[in-house]
């Protein structure tokens, strides 16, 4: 009996690999092995990136809350422990946005907060 192999399915995967490296440079675009390769690294970052992403941004928050919250007379560990202490729930997201782009709404937190 001859051999049976299930070309429809392996095809299918590399195609699904080849789809996935549409657009890269060179042969990462068109050589199996190649293009392999480069889209299981691909994956990998963008699964380990997509968890330091919060932790830049929580980062980036806390620096535009701090650089308000200076301005205004405080640090940001003093104003966070203010916030907490006075009940008010404002996330950093939101502080941060508020001391980057309405610095006069900033200013009326902090002071409600001194």
């Amino acid at each position: 009996m001859p051999r049976s192999v299930n070309h429809v399915a392996s095809r299918a995967r590399r195609k699904k690999v080849m789809k996935l490296a549409k657009g890269y440079f060179g042969r990462r675009k068109n050589v199996w092995t190649v293009a392999k390769n480069a889209v299981e690294k691909g994956l990998g970052y963008s699964y380990r990136d997509r968890r330091a992403k919060k932790r830049d941004f929580r980062a980036l928050w806390i620096q535009r809350i701090n650089a308000g919250a200076r301005i205004n007379g405080l640090s940001y560990s003093v104003l966070m422990g203010a916030l907490n202490k006075s009940g008010i729930e404002l996330n950093r997201k939101v502080l941060a946005d508020l001391a980057m782009n309405h610095p006069e709404a900033f200013a009326a937190v902090v002071e409600q907060v001194k």
